[in-house]
């Protein structure tokens, strides 16, 4: 038996100190897990559960791509957030147990056309054409777990052109990592190449052609893009 054509190559994302790869298998985002971004977009952060949608696995690009200004959007936005990557099956555990399934850590930014986004958010329509295109999910290399001293806590910060756009703490996550693991576990079997995108702080902010972007997570590593 074989393909009716060749099969579709399988996205990855580096592993730090490694010529290893970690393949992906489905990309989770949270949205608005930080106070200070939910009043940003017009929300109230104490009174919404953690929610997510998915990008798909082909979005994650790789640390130093150069991407090109997404199709039917005039408003392409940045989030710099830190991802999880899943080392191992998991379905309805607590947050204490969530530790033993991570695998690693990393930057990553969640490129999103936000006119698309809130045309959908005001008919009360799925953000997919918003969040979910091509190249969406800029991802740098992963740091093991084992090499992560406090994944709580640590800056996190964008900068444009050399000029910062964002700068906060992880720590401010209204959702700990723990927590978000835990919440995902009980509507999903995460499995090993899961990527989680645990939301952006606030300064989120337009891109254009020619821009160049680069960001880190304190501790765990940086994630640097061209758009053009």
């Amino acid at each position: 038996m074989s393909y009716i054509f060749d099969p579709a190559p399988q996205p990855s994302v580096a592993i730090q100190g490694s010529e290893d790869l970690y393949p992906v298998h489905r990309i989770y985002c949270v949205g608005r897990n930080y106070a200070a971004h939910a009043r940003e977009m017009g929300r109230d952060p104490d009174r919404e559960p953690p929610f997510f949608f998915m990008k798909p696995a082909d979005a994650v690009v790789a640390d130093g791509s150069d991407i090109p200004y997404a199709k039917a959007t005039e408003n392409l936005h940045y989030e710099m957030e830190l991802v999880v990557a899943i080392a191992s099956p998991c379905e309805d555990i607590g947050p204490d147990a969530a530790k033993e399934h991570i695998f690693g850590y990393a930057a990553g930014i969640d490129l999103t056309r936000r006119d698309l986004q809130l045309a959908a958010r005001e008919k009360g329509r799925p953000w997919d054409t918003g969040k979910g295109f091509d190249r969406s999910a800029p991802c740098g290399a992963i740091r093991p777990a084992g090499q992560v001293e406090d994944p709580g806590h640590g800056a996190i910060w964008l900068k444009v052109n050399g000029e910062v756009r964002q700068s906060a703490d992880i720590a401010d996550m209204i959702w700990s990592v723990p927590e978000i693991v835990a919440e995902l576990s009980r509507l999903y079997r995460l499995m090993p190449g899961d990527l989680i995108y645990t939301g952006t702080p606030a300064g989120v902010g337009p891109l254009k052609p020619g821009d160049r972007v680069e960001g880190a997570v304190e501790g765990i590593g940086g994630i640097h893009i061209g758009i053009v």
